[in-house]
């Protein structure tokens, strides 16, 4: 499904669906004690979309040579879940109480993380999203480790105004996230984003996001194969070439920089020393050998 200005999804479909096939990586990497996601698995067979459910229940089966490997998968995504687990504890260390999810998605942070109390976490994304996953928690039994505010809207409209509503304050610090958000941003959305994550933030506020350099690998002909390879095993469900928004943007880092954040940056094979795997070494893992993952502090 080609992206259009005004689209709309739910967890089953366009970028919604991409909500689900993370959640259901982080299952592969629960289920093999990489990171602790009890929450994951269930809220992924909610949704229903049969290959990821086939997944975290683990009915596809791995052939000799063949591109799926449930293993390579569950490390990558402990890597990522990681690294934002570990920012947002590091960041309430020195007192900060609120959280604030962009695009929250399946993200359930807000049940599984051991949050100082006082800390209240705002998820924000779709109210169709926002509904689905609180109803599914709410049946499933889970009970928030914070206090958790859901702000149910899109982020084209003026999500900052309904966060304040929610009770954000902007005169106090705030840890922000936008896990898997910024690569289905166009470039004037991208910019217009974190003007708004600043607005809102002050000194001594936090900022951790991944990007991809450049969304042209989509195209590239070394993921194309892959992801033909893995659409007959049933995962043609998200076709990122499709999703993403391409072409020129600006570059995050100097970008966050100039409005007055200190930025660390690690690229994603760096990531998986530090976790203590071997980054793949193969045509897909060196296409995506790119990705960074960043951590701020506005000043």
């Amino acid at each position: 499904m080609v992206r259009t200005e005004s689209d709309s999804w739910d967890l089953a479909t366009s970028v919604g669906a991409t909500a689900t096939m993370v959640a259901a990586q982080r299952a592969l990497a629960s289920e093999r004690r990489l990171i602790d996601d009890p929450f994951a698995a269930p809220l992924v067979r909610a949704v229903g979309i049969d290959v990821y459910t086939r997944l975290v229940d683990g009915k596809i089966p791995v052939g000799e040579g063949s591109d799926f490997d449930p293993d390579r998968m569950a490390r990558g995504m402990a890597v990522r879940t990681r690294f934002y687990d570990r920012y947002f504890l590091d960041a309430v260390q020195p007192g900060i109480r609120q959280a604030v999810i962009l695009a929250a998605g399946l993200d359930a942070r807000a049940f599984r993380l051991p949050w100082p109390a006082g800390t209240v976490v705002y998820e924000v994304d779709l109210p169709d999203v926002v509904e689905f996953k609180t109803s599914t928690l709410q049946q499933l039994g889970a009970e928030p480790k914070a206090e958790r505010r859901t702000v149910a809207v899109d982020l084209r409209d003026d999500w900052p105004a309904a966060l304040r509503q929610a009770g954000f304050d902007p005169g106090a610090p705030a840890a922000w996230s936008a896990e898997g958000l910024v690569v289905y941003l166009p470039s004037e959305a991208q910019d217009a984003l974190f003007d708004r994550v600043t607005a809102l933030s002050a000194p001594g506020s936090r900022l951790a996001l991944e990007f991809v350099p450049d969304t042209a690998i989509f195209a590239d002909e070394r993921w194309r194969a892959h992801h033909e390879r893995m659409a007959e095993l049933g995962f043609d469900v998200v076709d990122f070439n499709e999703l993403v928004y391409h072409g020129e943007r600006g570059h995050i880092i100097e970008y966050l920089g100039r409005r007055g954040w200190q930025v660390s940056h690690r690229p994603v094979a760096q990531l998986h020393a530090d976790n203590g795997f071997v980054y793949p070494d193969d045509d897909v893992a060196a296409a995506f050998a790119d990705v960074t993952y960043l951590s701020a502090v506005l000043h």
